[in-house]
């Protein structure tokens, strides 16, 4: 199935469902980062970090792009596009915290911006 046949509402929701899974993956690797530094390495890689804002990337683009040509509101968009800015920012922070702070932050105002697309979509 193409991404393109899949409506808003369902986009929508997979992609609030990855900034759900973001979130546990930042608020879980600190926990995990506290308590066993070994596995740092492997859950704190930068690749994770990349491969998953690329995700949110696509998801948030084939969604909230084809919300504006769906309902034609830009606010939802312009929503998420800051949300993904401030992911896309927070991977030049330094691991001491900062770095995950501003990423869930970032999350979650991604995951607004999906949210106020799937309402535009009602």
């Amino acid at each position: 199935m193409s991404p393109l046949a899949l409506s808003t509402d369902r986009l929508d929701r997979m992609a609030i469902g990855l900034s759900g899974l973001c979130l546990v993956h930042c608020l879980g690797t600190t926990v995990v980062l506290a308590m066993l530094a070994s596995a740092g390495g492997l859950l704190g890689a930068p690749i994770i970090h990349e491969v998953g804002l690329g995700l949110a990337m696509l998801v948030g683009a084939l969604s909230l792009g084809k919300g504006i040509f769906e309902h034609g509101y830009t606010m939802p968009s312009a929503v998420g596009g800051l949300g993904l800015g401030v992911m896309a920012g927070a991977l030049t922070l330094p691991h001491d915290g900062t770095e995950a702070l501003y990423t869930v932050i970032g999350v979650g105002i991604l995951a607004l911006g999906h949210r106020l697309n799937f309402i535009a979509s009602e």
